[in-house]
């Protein structure tokens, strides 16, 4: 059976529908960044998205090709994931979606190395006749954090985010948002199949003691 990061890393993906603080390990991820509405109809953040899987599938499907990676086992592509925030602006402005800022991200398991994701870049543009210029190899170490699993709209997620500073603030916690610890979001559904009012997002904010 394929290895899955949301059944194995339960405490990461499936949050509960409330406030939790959780210390969260080191991890590679395929990345790209850009700036700008996530709307936006064949905007960069789409394909941003389009590039993120191109390359999570080159690597995810390698064992079918002549490329080994070195301690390779089957796996499930984990869920996108985005770092978000918006400059001079304390908190976030969803009514400015045009003013964001973001890197999206596709969790990489730890066998894949800096080599194997270039050969996966290649790969893909060859493969795909897609540009994959803009993604890179990013490690991220988040540490302390709160997170809760936000259902519903992404324009609702200010009543959420309030549940969770409020946590913090009864359990003697502050946000830790700066230029390198951002607002992050894990898309745990297929906002394609799922009405909006459904969609499950875990919602997860750098912390730190008051």
């Amino acid at each position: 059976m394929a290895f899955d990061f949301k059944k194995e890393y339960k405490e990461f993906y499936m949050a509960k529908n409330k406030p939790q603080i959780v210390d969260v390990p080191r991890a590679n991820y395929i990345a790209v960044r850009g700036k700008g509405n996530p709307n936006e109809e064949g905007g960069a953040y789409q394909k941003a998205i389009s590039v993120l899987y191109a390359v999570a599938y080159t690597l995810k499907m390698s064992y079918k090709t002549d490329y080994r990676i070195d301690g390779f086992f089957e796996y499930v592509v984990p869920p996108l994931e985005g770092f978000w925030w918006q400059d001079n602006i304390d908190g976030v402005n969803y009514s400015d979606k045009s003013s964001f800022n973001w890197i999206s991200v596709i969790r990489l398991p730890d066998f894949v190395i800096e080599k194997d994701f270039k050969w996966a870049l290649e790969t893909a543009e060859k493969k795909k006749k897609l540009d994959c210029s803009s993604a890179e190899f990013l490690t991220v170490d988040e540490g302390l954090c709160v997170q809760i699993m936000h259902i519903g709209a992404f324009d609702d997620e200010p009543k959420t985010v309030a549940v969770m500073d409020k946590f913090l603030e009864d359990n003697g916690y502050e946000n830790d948002m700066n230029d390198k610890r951002f607002h992050h979001e894990i898309y745990m559904s297929d906002a394609r199949k799922v009405s909006p009012e459904k969609w499950k997002t875990v919602i997860r904010h750098p912390i730190r003691k008051r």
